[in-house]
């Protein structure tokens, strides 16, 4: 309707619109626009059945990547992203990644993945003190710059403050006398100084600090995987089949692998949440399991306040100070503990949800997506509790770089197998890489 009446209004103005729609027809690459959505459906995981489902016979996280490749295939002069890669798989990240990357216009995201934001981004705004800060360059240049720039920082300050204390000495000495002029020639310094502003003294942020109790000892073998397959039902497929390995408490392993292949699923085995179709899970008597998944925050009781409800969940801590220092430990403080925790966001009820499965004393975490809400400074100090806990740990994660720190092995869920990767999570991440452009690089016939 608007293009017909600029075709009878044929006015200067209406040209130039005319023009402009046309642009941008050609922009979107109109007549291709049913294989350019397929393509991005594709690589955030929709196969070509899916594809063809109605938005609402999605889950949230599915709905969620519908909502991701809507804004991806409307190709806006300004795209604005909060948490991309919530609610994708490796795949899908390495994915978005590549797409990102060769993004022609303007993309401002918030991410938590340092990974992510070191393949994607050219430029770092940091806001602290109710101002913006630009920095050129990824993620890794951005910390290596506002160290030297924080250093050079100190070393100015440590200077200004000293040559105001010679010259206030100085001028307390010699304010009278034979040098008194030579005093008051230094107070107008002084003065000149004092009024174009000094220096402001480094003050770094404070740093979370997170811990999982030590749980103690159990002999080996703590959990064993004998010949498993499940499926939901008799009518539908089979998840796993003939599945076997062991868990110990020096097991630090990484569950990857496309959404929908079970892993989220295994650990819910491996709890007794799930019992096996075939085959059995032998767990020993004394093993305590924690699992944290994404979905645990939800389920907190929002009318009670992070003291109320741990003390509530933990009725043996009597004294509400210890369980102020327990729920201290992973970051809330203050009011932030006796403030009802719908008030909390939520990276702060996943702290509480931490506090929760930590002090449960676990010999073996199970950690589904435990980096979702979580600022990088926590997944920081997440990372160094779990390289400091004594027990064993499952974790399903998008977050390559929280993998590298705490996974000694990489464990591959596919075509219901559970397989070991031969290298590295950075290995794993190129095999994806290279396989996601095979897929995509049109075959030659």
């Amino acid at each position: 309707m608007c293009i017909m009446l600029c075709l009878l209004v044929n006015t200067d103005e209406a040209q130039q619109l005319l023009l402009d729609i046309y642009e941008r027809l050609d922009d979107l690459d109109a007549n291709k626009a049913e294989a350019r959505a397929g393509r991005l459906l594709h690589g955030l995981g929709f196969t070509k059945k899916m594809q063809q489902k109605l938005c609402k016979d999605f889950s949230g996280g599915w709905r969620m990547r519908i909502a991701l490749a809507r804004a991806l295939f409307v190709s806006p002069h300004l795209l604005l992203l909060d948490e991309p890669t919530n609610h994708l798989d490796l795949e899908a990240c390495v994915w978005l990644e590549e797409e990102l990357r060769n993004y022609k216009r303007i993309l401002v995201m918030v991410s938590h993945s340092q990974d992510f934001l070191n393949g994607v981004c050219t430029n770092i705004v940091h806001l602290t003190k109710q101002k913006l800060y630009v920095y050129g360059g990824d993620y890794d240049t951005y910390v290596q710059t506002r160290q030297e720039l924080e250093t050079n920082q100190m070393k100015k300050y440590q200077w200004e403050q000293e040559q105001v204390a010679k010259t206030k000495g100085f001028i307390a000495r010699f304010g009278s006398g034979s040098r008194a002029s030579q005093a008051q020639s230094r107070e107008k310094t002084l003065a000149k100084m004092l009024e174009s502003g000094l220096t402001e003294r480094v003050v770094a942020e404070k740093i979370l600090s997170i811990s999982f109790p030590d749980p103690g000892k159990v002999p080996p073998p703590c959990l064993m995987v004998q010949d498993v397959a499940f499926r939901y039902s008799d009518n539908t497929d089979w998840v796993f089949k003939g599945i076997d390995f062991g868990i110990d408490l020096d097991t630090r392993v990484a569950l990857v692998g496309p959404n929908g292949a079970g892993k989220s699923t295994l650990l819910k085995l491996i709890d007794n949440q799930l019992l096996p179709t075939q085959g059995q899970i032998r767990r020993n008597a004394h093993l305590r399991m924690g699992r944290y998944h994404q979905h645990l925050a939800e389920q907190l009781d929002l009318n009670l306040s992070a003291l109320e409800y741990m003390m509530k969940v933990f009725p043996d801590i009597t004294e509400k100070e210890e369980m102020r220092r327990i729920i201290g430990r992973f970051g809330l403080t203050g009011r932030q503990q006796i403030c009802p925790m719908r008030n909390l966001s939520d990276g702060q009820r996943c702290r509480v949800s931490f506090a929760w499965l930590a002090w449960q004393c676990p010999h073996l975490l199970l950690l589904d997506e435990p980096t979702n809400h979580l600022d990088i400074e926590t997944i920081d100090a997440l990372a160094d509790a779990i390289k400091s806990f004594a027990g064993g740990m499952v974790l399903v994660s998008h977050d390559f770089r929280l993998i590298r720190q705490v996974a000694d092995k990489i464990w591959i869920c596919d075509h219901q197998e559970v397989k070991e990767w031969p290298g590295d999570i950075l290995s794993y991440k190129e095999h994806l890489r290279q396989k996601m452009q095979a897929d995509f690089t049109p075959s030659k016939k």
